[in-house]
């Protein structure tokens, strides 16, 4: 897939829609569809959020889900559904993002032909982990490097999958601090989670929502997050970027997107309950305790976040020589 030479306009897609559908604006059912099993971050803040677009929104929004290949399968069948309005994919960035990077020609859609952006809902970034599994008295970037150094039979760190995020976070990691670490995939965050908690792993790189709760117990200690400045729900964390692993930037968002062609007065209609719901007392608690941050933008401005962070991961994913495995 040559990024490079792709033209993204959505003034364009937009006149495709009107030319291209015969689609009525306003199904009376829609659904939402996740790409990953029930209860990960991106349902935490989809389900709240339907309660909230009730009265905001007049048709009827379910959340169901695709799970598989990273979220692969719900965005091939979103693809391929009618741009009625009737199934949406919902999903975290990487899909979007990363994966045409990492699988190239063998991804099976294009995220700048085949969707249309309709809205953000939140952005979120990573954490720097360690439990159990390093001593007490590893408190920094610092001592981590150290202790791993004076320990490279046990310097693993977890992820969630290959060829995500954090995957890539650690690999960066790895080349800017000098240090050989080992990847260990797991099949999501909840297991790699658990091994942090026991100990079986000794550092990862999580959504820091996973991690907050446990972080804010004392159970688990966050070394640094990996947004460019210091994150509100861990002020007192200093950024990887703060740390002088100035190419170690990372924040995500969960989003919403159509089939290409989809009715432009669908997707400002349902942009716009979005919003107007993201601002609501109940969503900001929701987002909050989540340490998420609500993203206010119009399709066309989420369109070019989108494009953008496309343009961004392509080089990063290069220099790290990752390969798929499938």
């Amino acid at each position: 897939m040559n990024l490079s030479r792709r033209h993204f306009s959505w003034a364009l897609l937009m006149a495709a829609a009107g030319l291209g559908s015969s689609a009525t604006a306003q199904p009376a059912q829609t659904i939402v569809w996740a790409g990953f099993p029930p209860g990960g971050l991106g349902d935490q803040v989809a389900r709240p959020l339907i309660e909230r677009l009730k009265g905001r929104y007049p048709g009827t929004l379910l959340i169901d889900a695709k799970p598989g290949a990273g979220g692969r399968i719900a965005a091939g069948f979103v693809k391929r559904a009618a741009p009625d309005g009737a199934n949406l994919l919902g999903a975290p960035s990487s899909p979007i993002t990363i994966f045409p990077h990492t699988y190239g020609a063998k991804l099976g859609y294009d995220p700048l032909v085949d969707f249309i952006p309709i809205t953000p809902l939140a952005s979120y970034t990573f954490s720097m982990t360690v439990g159990p599994g390093v001593p007490a008295e590893v408190k920094t970037v610092a001592d981590f490097i150290k202790w791993a150094k004076a320990h490279p039979d046990q310097a693993n760190y977890g992820i969630p999958a290959a060829g995500s995020v954090p995957h890539f976070i650690g690999m960066m990691f790895e080349r800017g601090a000098g240090v050989p670490l080992r990847s260990i995939p797991y099949k999501g965050g909840a297991p790699l989670l658990q091994d942090l908690l026991g100990g079986q792993i000794p550092v990862a790189f999580n959504v820091i929502s996973e991690v907050l709760p446990h972080i804010r117990s004392g159970k688990l200690r966050s070394l640094a997050v990996a947004s460019p400045q210091r994150w509100a729900a861990l002020p007192e964390v200093p950024s990887l970027v703060e740390l002088g692993y100035s190419d170690i930037s990372a924040v995500e968002f969960l989003g919403w997107y159509a089939p290409a062609k989809t009715a432009p007065e669908f997707v400002r209609s349902l942009n716009a309950a979005v919003q107007d719901a993201l601002g609501s007392p109940e969503m900001q608690e929701v987002l909050a305790r989540n340490g998420l941050l609500a993203l206010r933008e119009s399709p066309e401005v989420f369109a070019a976040r989108v494009k953008a962070e496309i343009e961004r991961w392509g080089p990063i994913v290069k220099a790290t020589g990752f390969k798929p495995e499938d």
